[in-house]
């Protein structure tokens, strides 16, 4: 591997890392990184998952004390994002590669209007929660299945598309919960990174040989490093430089696949 692509692959690791912990989305920047070098989609999203798994647990470290309070909930959100993951994991494991092609740019191209759309999307959560603010934290059984639905369907994506699965999860949260968006990132890191580790452990034991581990081991270091600075300095970031950079990149990864 060229020195040149070592280094451009751990660079957008590191960025992966921080906007995940911070936004969600990273994944617009390695999978497209990947696809621009050459690498099938496939490899390119299975070494991607496996690699951001460092970087989802640095992040969700970072926010750890915003997880308070929420196990009562997070007790149903987590077993749905396990199942969603392993149905996501089985359809990219055994749908033939021709489909995947085909769907990927697709969901690239949703997702990049997840990514524009995402400062409406927090807004919106954010006056949905500032509204409930004076309510009790509890919520009713029909809304918390809502929630596991959603977290569900929002695992199943994940588990076969990563990209912008951060922002469905904060989509979904924002429109069912009462919750501060600060603590609705803390538990979209934790789900993020429970989908990234069932698809990381489904993709090495079933297509050991089919993963790029050179660039999955440089995301990976990347990725760490990057959860750990977006935790910490994050929110001192430049949305809008992040969400043009995410665009910018996904158009080009989009541009390799079509051509």
């Amino acid at each position: 591997m060229p020195v040149s692509e070592i280094v451009v692959i751990l660079l957008a690791g590191l960025g992966a890392g921080a906007i995940n912990a911070v936004v969600g989305s990273g994944t617009l920047i390695t999978f497209p990184t990947l696809v621009a070098f050459g690498y099938p989609p496939v490899v390119a999203t299975m070494s991607n998952a496996i690699g951001l798994v460092a970087g989802s647990v640095s992040g969700t470290w970072g926010y750890r004390r915003e997880l308070r309070g929420q196990w009562h909930r997070l007790r149903w959100q987590l077993p749905a994002s396990f199942v969603g993951a392993l149905g996501g994991a089985w359809l990219l494991l055994h749908l033939p590669e021709k489909v995947f092609a085909s769907v990927v740019p697709v969901l690239l191209i949703g997702a990049l209007i997840l990514v524009v759309a995402q400062p409406k999307i927090q807004a919106w959560a954010k006056r949905r929660s500032e509204a409930a603010g004076k309510a009790a934290n509890q919520i009713g059984r029909g809304r918390m299945a809502l929630v596991t639905i959603g977290t569900l369907l929002v695992g199943i994506y994940g588990g076969y598309f990563t990209a912008a699965q951060g922002i469905l999860l904060i989509g979904v949260m924002g429109a069912l919960l009462p919750e501060t968006m600060q603590r609705m990132n803390a538990a979209k890191n934790l789900l993020s990174l429970v989908v990234n580790v069932v698809a990381a452990v489904a993709f090495t034991i079933f297509r050991f040989d089919d993963i790029s581990w050179q660039a999955a081991g440089l995301i990976a270091v990347g990725s760490l490093i990057g959860g750990t600075v977006g935790a910490r300095y994050g929110r001192r970031l430049s949305p809008a430089a992040l969400r043009g950079a995410i665009v910018v990149l996904g158009l080009i990864g989009l541009w390799r696949l079509l051509v």
